[in-house]
């Protein structure tokens, strides 16, 4: 692997020092060859600008000053530093005097002067290189062979906001968003349990993206974290841009069945409930959507409105969503052969078939109600949001009712359709609705194949 070959270059019997490292570039060499933190601090800098691109990246800065009469490189990614903590923490090392800091200078700052909650000391130039691209700020001090850590990180982000997907009449209104340690604490301050455990990892070969697996230690099944996060560490990718989505799919595997495996909340306080249930969740940075593991099938249509009512009403609630995500299934091809079999039809519910007739069929109409609803979906989410009135309007006035004038479709087609899209957006989990809208056009197509198998054989 490349990141074995960085920490040290292997020579051979009788070779020298400099032949095993011929095929290699002169930057690749020098990393290679001093993956230790050395005493002189020349021979540190040199290694990591070639490596970081000191002097070509404008956002990676190294920074020489004086402290105690003794030289220091500090290392930050700008941007990600917060000015005013560190200019802070700069003023007060000034003010440090040479026999302040002996005999054992990383000992005195990492305990006594380095007024910063979270400073630790590293041993290698791999764990620098990888501090400093995460964001903190690295400390290199001559004559010393460890260097120290600071974490001023400062992600800019949004605040917690409620979010769209799983807005709710009563509750909280804080929503997770793209920084993972906000994410974090929104879930510890509704699980002030000393069991509840959050493990950081740490995956892409160059994103080096951070993800934690949260869960509670004597709830969980040991074996299902374990699991979790043996296929994490399995993981090899440069990076993960689509976040959430590309864990997912090395988690559950890369399948036909449209049907989702995991649930994915924007809330903490779902989030919460589902790890005082045994669940585990995955948090991955930069992204708002936490990961819900393992889910059944009724995890995707459980909504936090119902648990803010009383039994009888929130049961209501539940009800009433179950019979949205079966008609969003099941109500367009039950309609569809009872109008192509009218036999089929009980004498009760004659009145349900269509008045009016059209030179396209019944089971045509219906596709390209689907694929029209469809590319209005889309449309509407590209569409800004001043103009998304203009765009209902179009889609309900210009195409649904010209449509049925000029005879495209007959009005029990629309009336049909609308019920089904209704209760697709009913379903709480939007990757469980778009599975439903596949297997009813499956069971549509299926309807018609049955119909016309006879000419079609």
């Amino acid at each position: 692997m490349k990141k074995n070959m960085m920490i040290k270059s292997k020579q051979k019997p009788g070779e020298s020092p400099n032949e095993g490292a011929n095929s290699k570039s002169p930057k690749e060499n020098s990393y290679q060859t001093i993956n230790y933190i050395s005493k002189h601090l020349e021979e540190n800098k040199k290694a990591l600008d070639d490596v970081l691109g000191v002097g070509i990246s404008y956002d990676i800065v190294c920074r020489m000053m004086k402290f105690a009469g003794k030289d220091f490189a500090i290392y930050f990614v700008n941007g990600f530093a917060d000015s005013d903590i560190m200019t802070e923490i700069l003023k007060q090392l000034a003010n440090l005097k040479r026999e302040e800091l002996v005999p054992n200078v990383i000992r005195e700052l990492l305990e006594t002067y380095l007024a910063h909650i979270q400073v630790e000391k590293i041993g290698t130039l791999e764990e620098a290189r990888n501090k400093i691209l995460s964001g903190q700020v690295v400390m290199f001090i001559e004559m010393q062979t460890e260097a120290l850590v600071l974490d001023v990180r400062s992600y800019s982000g949004r605040s917690p906001e409620e979010p769209d997907t799983e807005r709710v009449v009563r509750g909280s209104r804080d929503g997770f968003t793209e920084n993972i340690i906000i994410n974090t604490s929104l879930t510890r301050r509704r699980i002030r349990d000393e069991r509840l455990r959050m493990e950081m990892l740490q995956i892409g070969e160059r994103s080096k993206t951070d993800i934690c697996i949260a869960y509670l230690q004597d709830v969980a099944d040991p074996g299902l974290v374990d699991l979790i996060k043996q296929k994490i560490q399995e993981i090899k990718m440069d990076g993960f841009p689509m976040a959430e989505k590309s864990i997912e799919e090395f988690l559950v595997g890369r399948t036909w069945n449209p049907f989702p495996l995991v649930r994915y909340t924007e809330r903490p306080d779902v989030a919460s409930a589902h790890i005082l249930e045994g669940h585990v969740l995955i948090y991955v940075d930069t992204s708002p959507s936490v990961i819900i593991t393992p889910t059944t099938f009724f995890h995707h249509i459980q909504h936090a409105e119902e648990y803010r009512q009383t039994p009888v009403v929130g049961t209501y609630l539940r009800w009433i969503r179950f019979l949205g995500v079966l008609a969003s299934i099941f109500l367009l091809p039950i309609w569809l052969i009872y109008v192509m079999e009218p036999d089929l039809l009980p004498k009760a519910l004659e009145f349900i078939g269509p008045k009016d007739t059209s030179k396209i069929p019944i089971f045509l109409q219906f596709v390209i109600g689907e694929f029209g609803l469809d590319l209005m979906r889309m449309a509407a989410i590209h569409t800004p949001s001043p103009l998304a009135t203009a765009m209902g309007l179009i889609a309900a006035v210009l195409i649904g009712d010209i449509a049925i004038q000029v005879g495209w479709f007959v009005p029990e087609v629309i009336l049909y359709l609308a019920v089904a899209v209704i209760g697709m957006y009913a379903t709480p989990s939007y990757e469980l609705s778009l599975a439903n809208k596949l297997v009813r056009l499956g069971l549509l197509f299926s309807v018609a194949v049955l119909k016309y198998r006879d000419s079609l054989l």
